[in-house]
């Protein structure tokens, strides 16, 4: 066997950083055989198109997502998991407008659910939202390498964030399926549960809730309440969020009877702010295109964070280590699809292409 080459490696890094691929990080030199090692993993042509941005002129394709994802540090047998997320956020229907450039610089959030979380190492327990995974970490940068290096939106070129989301292209979890009391969220998206399935959105910014002392459903969903409904975070007459239950919340209401369809009603019918609270913060009225401003037009409801009751406004997932109540509630960049993409099985092909 050669002995590597740390050299030609270095040279072959700078050389991805002087072509301007890099989202600031090394890549790995995406080789021939290296990216065919990918397509080999899925049934599909690597000229079929996955992704197209109107406004840009600009398609995704299998291959160029071969490419980016191979760069972004993936294993080859991640590949179908990055081709399930990108279908997934492509379902949304931010990601077809100007999500990838908005001034708010939204982050993927992707949630992976069923066997593969085990088959591919993604962690689904202690630091979910932290680093430390190789398949959380570049499955998530390599959704963000095709957005760069295909979309070609750059920082400060048509990346238009004002001030942009630590950790962007970095909020892959796997869900806790083993200490969530209720059904995957892939299931909830129509994929039935112990199937491999992938669903994703964009997000504004995560906040924690840390809650460890109470032992009362409804003062917990108080404090998430607060946390969800904070002014700074409304921009529209309705809001949409999410949360990331650790194992311990999620049981503690699962015991006072709350399944996910309760705790929505229950945030729908709670989360939000008065009139003077609102108007403390000049969001007290809407213009006619239904941005919050001081003293404008008071429709019914306006106060009212979240417009209804349904998934699509209140993702809700399970996620972390049980070992202390802490959660994390997540400001949807929109409305949420609801839907959820299988990840396609190829045991055959996955073993053909580890070295």
């Amino acid at each position: 066997m050669t002995e590597p080459d740390p050299d030609a490696a270095q040279a072959a890094i700078e050389h991805c950083y002087d072509q301007g691929w890099s989202d600031g990080l090394p890549l790995v030199p995406p080789s021939r055989p290296l990216v065919d090692r990918f397509l080999a993993t899925v049934d599909r042509p690597a000229d079929e198109v996955i992704g197209v941005l109107p406004q840009l002129d600009r398609t995704v394709t299998v291959e160029l997502a071969a490419i980016n994802a191979a760069m972004a540090g993936c294993r080859p047998e991640y590949f179908p998991v990055v081709l399930a997320t990108w279908e997934a956020l492509v379902r949304e229907r931010s990601t077809g407008g100007g999500g990838w450039q908005s001034t708010s610089g939204p982050a993927p959030l992707i949630v992976v659910n069923g066997p593969v979380r085990d088959e591919l190492g993604f962690n689904r327990a202690g630091g979910a939202f932290g680093p430390g995974f190789r398949a959380n970490a570049t499955v998530a940068r390599a959704i963000g390498l095709i957005v760069r290096n295909v979309y070609g939106i750059h920082p400060h070129v048509l990346e238009q964030a004002t001030q942009g989301l630590p950790g962007r292209w970095s909020i892959c979890i796997a869900e806790n399926e083993e200490e969530s009391p209720w059904e995957p969220l892939s299931a909830e998206g129509g994929i039935p549960a112990g199937t491999s399935a992938v669903s994703a959105t964009l997000l504004r910014t995560c906040e924690f809730v840390d809650n460890r002392h109470t032992g009362s459903a409804e003062q917990l969903l108080t404090d998430f309440a607060d946390t969800i409904s904070r002014t700074g975070a409304w921009i529209f007459r309705h809001a949409s969020a999410g949360i990331v239950f650790c194992p311990e919340h999620a049981q503690l209401l699962a015991g006072a009877g709350f399944g996910r369809a309760q705790v929505r009603t229950w945030l729908a019918e709670h989360c939000g702010r008065t009139v003077s609270d609102l108007a403390r913060a000049g969001k007290d009225g809407l213009g006619d295109n239904g941005v919050r401003h001081a003293s404008g037009e008071r429709p019914e409801g306006f106060d009212r964070l979240l417009p209804s009751a349904d998934r699509e406004n209140l993702l809700i997932a399970v996620a972390g280590a049980r070992n202390a109540g802490i959660s994390m509630v997540v400001r949807l960049f929109s409305g949420w699809s609801g839907a959820a993409v299988p990840v396609p099985a190829r045991a055959a092909a996955l073993e053909e292409v580890r070295p």
